[in-house]
Order: structure tokens, then sequence, then C-alpha cells
């Protein structure tokens, strides 16, 4: 029997003590062989927490404590050295030694950068006034949080999940501290909200829940300007058009940028993101760079399931398995469940239908369900789902096997259990041919 690798006598760094950089951390544990000594660096204060829980934590829902991976005293039971609440200044590659602001430096033998993003903060007069806030870690939450209990009017520039929910949350907390609510405007530069996930349809029924609960749409916006009062705090919001909002409050929430500017300063091959291959190797071998910091041919990351994977990658490529046979990441379809506010959505592939296609609708006001259909010669291709979700996943893996369903036409739209029986059905031979079979 071959024993387990031991664990290498290799220092491995990690840059980040984010959701990617933990997730890497614990799945290293998991496995023999794996770097002897690991050091994480995290620019914030505290050790891992869950940003997904963000935006429930801001809305009143959960306690600060629910958010966090790990407490402190974990990393060092697991022999692990753990620097908060400093940031690396410089990387020395050729040297393989970094150095951080505090004044530390250390050498390394492998080095991960997990270095995540910012916010995307357009170039616009007065976006450094105070008042105007990403909502991306901590800090942003709690200042949010602060500019909820003085309530007064909050502008959200973005549509998409992350300024939807930062709207909600602004809305709740303000209700639950002030018991009342706080005037929260969404501004959207598309024509309809979270316009990469949901046609047109479900797109309206989310916006006619929200502004049902208090939230002002405003589609088609395009942000001119920031305005400011004479302490330099913002007050108001200009259009392109020429509409001005008043504002107390301004949260951008209109993409990420990735944090690859470490990488570049290294010498490493940066494009919008540092260039990594299909182990997350950088252009330098020593170096690796995952999640939403990374590019992968062409490809850049903000979604769970892809990072995921890349760690498992990532880990086994650390820990002495680096064998011909070892798999590297690779692009897969994905599809995007979401719980935007309490409300489920459920959506894959293209978004708007195409010439050849044939698209199938249900729709149940009463219930607030909707689901669309897309569908090339008899397979599916795309779907959207609005309220009940349940039959996503089938449809996706229907999607990813190909499968033909003409046989389940009449049962497809109304999930899995029906449309799965009349496939059977379909496949199964007949009586006949059993007959000739025995």
């Amino acid at each position: 029997m071959t024993p387990h690798p031991t664990p290498t006598p290799e220092h491995l760094v990690i840059i980040g003590n984010g959701m990617a950089g933990h997730r890497l951390l614990e799945a290293l544990l998991e496995r023999p062989g794996r770097p002897a000594r690991i050091t994480v660096i995290g620019e914030e204060t505290v050790p891992a927490y869950n940003r997904i829980l963000l935006s429930p934590w801001l809305a009143g829902e959960m306690t600060r404590e629910a958010l966090t991976l790990r407490e402190t005293a974990w990393y060092s039971d697991q022999g692990i050295e753990l620097l908060l609440g400093d940031r690396v200044a410089d990387i020395d590659a050729g040297a393989k030694r970094l150095t951080t602001r505090g004044g530390r430096s250390l050498t390394y033998d492998r080095l991960v950068l997990a270095t995540g993003s910012r916010p995307a903060m357009p170039a616009v007069e007065g976006i450094g006034l105070d008042g105007v806030h990403g909502f991306r870690d901590l800090e942003d939450a709690r200042a949010l949080t602060r500019a909820a209990t003085r309530g007064g009017r909050a502008v959200v520039v973005g549509g998409g999940l992350l300024g939807l929910e930062a709207a909600e949350g602004l809305r709740k907390q303000a209700k639950a501290t002030q018991g009342r609510e706080m005037a929260v405007s969404v501004l959207q530069r598309a024509d309809r909200l979270m316009n990469r996930q949901l046609d047109a349809t479900a797109a309206r029924l989310l916006e006619d829940e929200l502004a049902a609960r208090g939230l002002s749409i405003v589609t088609g916006a395009r942000l001119a300007a920031l305005e400011g009062d004479a302490r330099g705090r913002v007050c108001a919001v200009h259009l392109e058009d020429g509409r001005r909002l008043a504002a107390d409050c301004v949260v951008i929430a209109a993409g990420i940028t990735p944090n690859a500017e470490l990488g570049q300063a290294a010498g490493l091959a940066v494009e919008r993101a540092i260039v990594v291959d299909e182990f997350l190797t950088t252009s330098d071998p020593a170096i690796h760079a995952l999640g939403e910091c990374c590019q992968f041919r062409g490809t850049t990351y903000g979604l769970v399931e892809p990072i995921w994977r890349q760690v498992e990658v990532l880990a086994d490529r650390l820990s002495q398995r680096q064998d011909a046979a070892l798999p590297g990441y690779v692009e897969r379809p994905t599809a995007t469940k979401l719980k935007v506010s309490g409300v489920s959505l459920f959506a894959f592939g293209p978004i708007e239908p195409e010439d050849d296609h044939e698209v199938l609708t249900y729709h149940d006001p009463r219930q607030g369900d909707y689901r669309r259909l897309l569908l090339r010669d008899n397979r599916l291709e795309g779907a959207v789902l609005y309220g009940d979700t349940a039959a996503g996943p089938w449809y996706f893996e229907q999607s990813l096997a190909g499968h033909d369903l003409s046989a389940c036409r009449q049962a497809l739209m109304f999930g899995a259990g029906d449309a799965n029986a009349l496939l059977d059905d379909a496949s199964s031979p007949s009586p006949a041919t059993q007959e000739a079979a025995a």
C-alpha cells in the first residue's frame, strides 16, 4: 500500500484572506502532502468571513458572528501563521521575498495571490466625496448601516444583484432602527434590472416586487456627476439626461475591478487581471493567482462556482500532486442561482432568443411564478425561472446533456417529475422489442 505523502518542507504564502483564499486553505488542510508551513496575510483586521452574507447582515437579518468562517484560534490550532491588518507592499519574485507595509519581510517557496477585487468606481466628478460608498467588505457594510440609521435619501448605482441587495438592506435597516422607510433609489444603466441574468418579463416582475416594497427603480440611467455640499459631502446625483436626485448617501455597485496591481508590480503577465494557465500558475512558475484577481483564457471571475473549482485544482497542485494526469481548470457552463431580496431566480444559457430558438413560457401571476425556456431542435439551451426555481437544476442537467426533449414537451414547463416519466417511457423498449430481444 502506497503511504500518503508527508507535508513538504516548502513555505506557502497566501496573500488574501477572503473567501477564495480561505477556501484554498481549507482544501489544503484536507490533503496529505500539503506545504508544511503556510502563512496567510490579510489586509482586514478580522479573520475570513462570508462576504455573500453582508447583505442580510446589513438588513439586520443576522448577527456579525454568523459571517465568520473561522475564529482566529483555529488558524493557530492548524499550525497556520495568520497575519491580519497588514498589506503586501512589494514582491521580489527573483529572490522569492515579499515585504509588507507593516515592515515584515518573508521568503516563500510558493506564493498564491488571492487579492480579490474592489468596486469599479466610475470616473465622474465627485466620486471621492464623503458619503460615497462601495459594498464589498465589512467596513462598507458598517458605513451603510450608519447611513441607514441616520435616514434620509440613498441612491444605489447598479441594478445587478449587489446593488439590489444593498438597496433592500438599507431600506430594511432604516425601518428596523427608525421605524420608517429610507427613501432608496436604484439607478440601472440598462433598460431592465439584472439584464445579464433576466429576460424582460422576469426583470419587470422583479421591478414590480421591489417597487411595491418602496424602492424607486430608474432604468436607462446614466451617471454624469455627483454633487457635494460645502462640507465635501455628497448631496445629489446628476444623470446625463439632466435629472438631479437628492442624496445623503450613494452606493456604487456597478461591477468590480480585479486587484491585479500587486502582480503587475511583481512583473507578472497582467491583462484585465493576472493571467494564469489551467493550473492557476502565473507567468512566474512559483506564483499562482486565484479567484477574482485572476484571468484564464480571457475570462475573469465573480461567481463562486468557477472559483471553487479553481481552488480544487490549485490545492492538488500545491500538495505534491503534479503528475501528468492531474486535471487542470477548464471553463464549464454555469447556472446562476440567486435569491434577490427574498425572490428566487435561476438562469442559464442565452438571455435573448435567437431567430431559430423556440420559446416556451409559463406565467402564473397569482403565485408570482414565471418560466421561459429556449429550445433549438428540441434541445434546451437556456432558461429563466422567477419565483419557483425548484426545476432549475433539472433543466440545467438536461441542457448540459443535450437531451432530445421532444418526448416530454407537454410536461416540460411543469418541472422534472412528469417530464422525466415521459422521457423514461420514450427510452424504454416497446413490448414487441422486448419480446424480440427475449
